[in-house]
């Protein structure tokens, strides 16, 4: 009685086997990344990942010219700065994008707004030189554009490329911190990178690393 009871159960376990499919439960790392726009997220977020801390900021900072050297650079001429000095983004008449570094004296602030943004005077002149955007809200692309090494053909498409654009200004952003109190008068050393289409436009510096001295 007890080995019929047995085949009987065996009997039903292989029948219901037979109808059943095994998967494999796989690692997340393991899990196929969609080639789709469902997939732009992950790539973005795995780009960074390998990219920002071991490839992005170095090559600022290696790459970084004071704010004299760079105004000797550009009266050269935008392109021939640009050729030596800097990469250019994709597309017909995308801008030749700098990385720079120096500090220089607070002489204007915006604070009271997402969009948050410091004029610096480098030279000493009393004047505005540059302004400093400190986000979180930070426009363009120049930390994307700076970078040989995000290739737009590497892309699915225009709207994977301007994703990573954004999270890398998400990134940097995070990483500004600002000290209490005003900071008109106060000292910013900096390190960034400034797009120009023009030599002689206001230079707009999205930074890398910003700090307010004593």
């Amino acid at each position: 009685m007890i080995r019929k009871t047995l085949l009987a159960l065996c009997a039903i376990a292989a029948f219901n086997l037979s109808g059943c499919k095994l998967v494999k439960n796989l690692p997340e790392d393991e899990k196929a990344v969609s080639a789709g726009a469902s997939g732009d997220a992950v790539r973005t977020e795995q780009r960074i990942a390998d990219t920002f801390e071991a490839k992005l900021l170095p090559y600022v900072r290696d790459k970084a010219l004071g704010f004299t050297a760079f105004r000797t650079a550009l009266a050269g001429g935008l392109d021939e700065a640009g050729n030596i000095h800097g990469n250019r983004g994709s597309g017909q008449g995308a801008a030749w994008n700098f990385a720079i570094a120096d500090e220089g004296v607070i002489v204007a602030a915006k604070l009271d707004t997402r969009a948050r943004v410091a004029d610096l005077d480098v030279d000493g002149d009393g004047a505005a030189d540059m302004t400093i955007q400190l986000g979180p809200v930070i426009r363009g692309n120049a930390l994307r554009d700076i970078a040989p090494f995000y290739n737009f053909d590497d892309f699915r498409d225009q709207i994977e490329f301007a994703k990573l654009g954004r999270a890398l200004n998400d990134r940097i952003s995070a990483e500004v911190v600002l000290p209490d109190g005003d900071l008109i008068g106060r000292t910013m050393r900096f390190t960034g990178v400034v797009p120009l289409k023009k030599a002689d436009e206001k230079l707009l510096v999205t930074p890398v690393s910003v700090e307010i001295l004593p």
